[in-house]
């Protein structure tokens, strides 16, 4: 059996931990338009927030 010959370093044991940790911004269509747009927020390409016109785009 495989033994380390040294212990690892917080930093070294950290960065390989971080690197499985990422996840990329999750990005979801709008209901009236079909643009992208980033969940829980007002649709910048049309205005609207759960199926209501929230503000006004020009």
């Amino acid at each position: 059996m495989a033994v380390p010959k040294r212990k690892l370093s917080k930093m070294k044991v950290r960065m390989r931990k971080a690197a499985n940790r990422y996840e990329a911004p999750q990005v979801y269509r709008c209901t009236t338009c079909g643009a992208a747009t980033i969940p829980h927020r007002v649709c910048a390409a049309c205005g609207n927030y759960k199926g209501k016109q929230v503000i006004t785009v020009e």
